[in-house]
């Protein structure tokens, strides 16, 4: 089961879609890793096409196993960004992970906020595959942007974690949201 969302669109911003990657947008993929400053944040590089579409199929077996919920974040009718939901993380399997990035040209527009809002009230709401009490988003303690979208998005922060060199050389933080039903545990 794959699902497709919609974003309003605001006063200042247009609609956004958030659907399943597609092989066609591979291209797009690339270009938007060949930005350094996300390169930097990004434990995945995707240096070319073949790259993007192996990474696009990674995410759709993610789907078809019910274990990660992958979105292109999609302005205009051109993938702008990605949002996932990443089960697995909790043995018990009541919390997942979020994750997100959106491409050099539109930052700083309130995408990455717009879409984590909706994904995060499907996430713990509608959606019955894989039902949720918490989600965990994780930064950088100095990705600043991802802090301030986290916050915006009403998740907490719980905790700062230590790093863990190579992939995570610096600390990071811990921003939890809990279903409306819950309350997030430090």
């Amino acid at each position: 089961m794959k699902t497709v969302l919609y974003v309003a669109p605001t006063a200042s911003a247009p609609a956004l879609c958030l659907r399943p990657w597609r092989a066609e947008d591979a291209a797009a993929l690339v270009t938007a890793h060949r930005d350094p400053l996300m390169r930097r944040w990004l434990i995945t590089s995707l240096a070319g096409e073949s790259d993007a579409r192996q990474w696009i199929d990674d995410q759709n077996r993610g789907w078809d196993d019910g274990v990660r919920f992958s979105f292109a974040i999609v302005e205009r009718g051109r993938p702008v960004g990605h949002i996932a939901v990443k089960g697995g993380v909790d043995p018990a399997g009541a919390s997942a992970e979020v994750g997100y990035w959106t491409s050099a040209e539109t930052r700083g527009r309130g995408i990455a906020s717009r879409a984590l809002e909706c994904v995060s009230r499907w996430a713990l709401g509608s959606q019955d595959v894989m039902p949720l009490a918490r989600l965990d988003l994780l930064h950088a303690v100095d990705n600043h942007a991802s802090c301030r979208v986290a916050e915006k998005c009403r998740y907490v922060l719980s905790s700062v974690l230590p790093a863990q060199p190579p992939v995570f050389p610096s600390e990071g933080h811990l921003h939890v949201r809990m279903n409306s039903t819950q309350k997030a545990r430090t």
